[in-house]
Order: C-alpha cells, then sequence, then structure tokens
C-alpha cells in the first residue's frame, strides 16, 4: 500500500465518521499495521499538506491532520461509489467534456485525467470525455477547485447524433478487462470470506485482526473504481461479475465490521480541543446512506 492512498482510505472508512481529525501518532499507529515506516508516513503527511490535501493543527508538540475540502472531494469521489447504491435506470443523457490545457500545464492536464477517471469518465477521442452518469455537480466542483473555467466545457446531451451508445461504450471503456479484475478479486475474497466466517463462528478472529483485514478489503475494492466506471445497471454487460464482487464486499465487510471499530476506537486519539461526536453507526456500516 502507498502512504497517499492508505491514507485516503483510512480517513474514508474511519476518521470522517469520527470528527475528520486525527493525530499523528494515531496515523502513525494504524498505519504501522501495514508496513509503512514512520518516515514515510510523515513524509506523506507532509507532501498531502503541500497538495493542500490536508491541513494540519499544532497543538503544543502534537499535530493534528484533517482533510481540506479538496482533501474531502477527492476521497469522496473514490468511496461515493463503493458505498452507493447502483441505480438500475440510465437517464438516457451522455455528460461530454472537453478540455484544451496548454502544455506548459501538462501536470494540470494529468491531474484532470485521473480525477475524471476517478469519477467514471471513459476517453471517447483526443481531449473529450465522456459518462452516462449524473456527475455534473462533481465535474462543476473540479473546475472550480483547479480554475478550470478557460479550459473546459462540461455539455449533457440525449443523443449522440454520429455514434450508438454502444459505440461510445465500446470506445471509452474495456469492459472485458474491468470484468477480469472483479474476477481476480472474487477469487481471493471469497476463500478469505469463507474462512473469516469460520473463525468468527469459533470466536477466533481479533479486534486488531478485523481492522486490519477490513482496511484492506476496502484498500483493494476501492482500487476497481478506477477502472470501473459505475455504470447503470442496464448498460453493463450481461452477467456482470461486478455484481457478484459487490455482494462478496459487503458480506466480508459486515462480518469485520464491528471488531474493527472497536480496535479504531482503541487507537484513534482526537485533538484535545475537539468536541467529538462520533457516527459510530455509519462507521460500522457505511451502506446506509
Amino acid at each position: 500500500m502507498k502512504p497517499r492512498s492508505l491514507m485516503f482510505t483510512l480517513f474514508g472508512e474511519y476518521i470522517q465518521h469520527y470528527g475528520n481529525e486525527v493525530w499523528i501518532g494515531s496515523l502513525i499507529n494504524m498505519m504501522s499495521h501495514f508496513g509503512i515506516s514512520e518516515s514515510s508516513i510523515r513524509g506523506a503527511a507532509l507532501r498531502m499538506v503541500q497538495q493542500d490535501f490536508f491541513q494540519v493543527r499544532k497543538i503544543k508538540n502534537n499535530s493534528y491532520y484533517s482533510l481540506t475540502n479538496k482533501g474531502m472531494r477527492t476521497m469522496l469521489d473514490g468511496f461515493t461509489r463503493v458505498y452507493n447504491k447502483k441505480s438500475d435506470k440510465w437517464d438516457g443523457r451522455w455528460r461530454i467534456l472537453t478540455y484544451s490545457v496548454p502544455e506548459e500545464k501538462r501536470d494540470l492536464r494529468n491531474q484532470i485525467r485521473k480525477e475524471l477517471s476517478l469519477m467514471g469518465f471513459g476517453l471517447i477521442s483526443h481531449g473529450t470525455w465522456a459518462s452516462p452518469n449524473p456527475v455534473e455537480e462533481q465535474v462543476m466542483e473540479l473546475i472550480r477547485d483547479y480554475h478550470l473555467e478557460q479550459y473546459v466545457i462540461l455539455f449533457s446531451s440525449s443523443s449522440v447524433v454520429s455514434h450508438t451508445n454502444e459505440d461510445l461504450i465500446e470506445k471509452g471503456w474495456d469492459f472485458a478487462a474491468i470484468g477480469k479484475e472483479y474476477e481476480a478479486f472474487i477469487e481471493i475474497y471469497q476463500t478469505k470470506y469463507d474462512e473469516y466466517k469460520k473463525r468468527a463462528w469459533n470466536n477466533e478472529l481479533s479486534d486488531e485482526e478485523c481492522f486490519i483485514e477490513r482496511t484492506k478489503l476496502v484498500h483493494e475494492y476501492r482500487k476497481l473504481f478506477f477502472v470501473d466506471p459505475g455504470f447503470p445497471n442496464d448498460l453493463l454487460p450481461p452477467d456482470w461479475n461486478g455484481t457478484k464482487a459487490r455482494e462478496l464486499f459487503f458480506n466480508t465487510h459486515q462480518l469485520l465490521s464491528v471488531p474493527a471499530i472497536r480496535y479504531f476506537e482503541k487507537v484513534f486519539e482526537k485533538a484535545p480541543d475537539h468536541e467529538l461526536v462520533p457516527n459510530r453507526d455509519k462507521a460500522i456500516n457505511p451502506f446506509v446512506v
């Protein structure tokens, strides 16, 4: 696991439900379970501040980190589709985005591509991206955050004259490759789920192990949404194995959740002047909207 990606996983899965602020010592303790050194964690946290994903508060000699608006949006982009109920029906509209970013702003252009992919957009031609999902609000927030008004135009259309919907999907997304990613996830986690269920029945799963395994589960499943655009069900291929993977994720998550949260609460330390009203039920079951 890369430190930055794991930080987003921990904030999305746990910390956001406990005030969205954490002592760096707690973060180091949590991340040490995944083989990441203290120096790597502190370096990653500093870079997250420099890139405006984190903000930091100093209280005496301790540092407390929380997500900025940009960091919260980036985290939610990765978690919203993990936990939101998938729509069965497409609304019939394509969201089409075009952009032209100068060569001297190459880093900005690359960042836009990453953000659009995470939102589920597909590249249908040079500089033109499309999505069948209702992501207008997210795109407009992206435009405002990166000051892209002069570079980006967003359209919404109920018809594409030159191509069929099937043509656009084939151009923008490789569902055969995405299906293989889900197949690999199912192969690994079906075995793990069967093992967890047996060990939980025999009271052999510790709180600490559940925290580690739930975090790994979410981290691995969330990565699938870097390639899966999250289409409505009626645009998906027949017998889509992403549905089976989602059910497996849900069942495994619920099996591990309560002891995982108990362990998180044991190692989590809030800022001393921060009034904490944890949304524990949401942390245990993020599937409840």
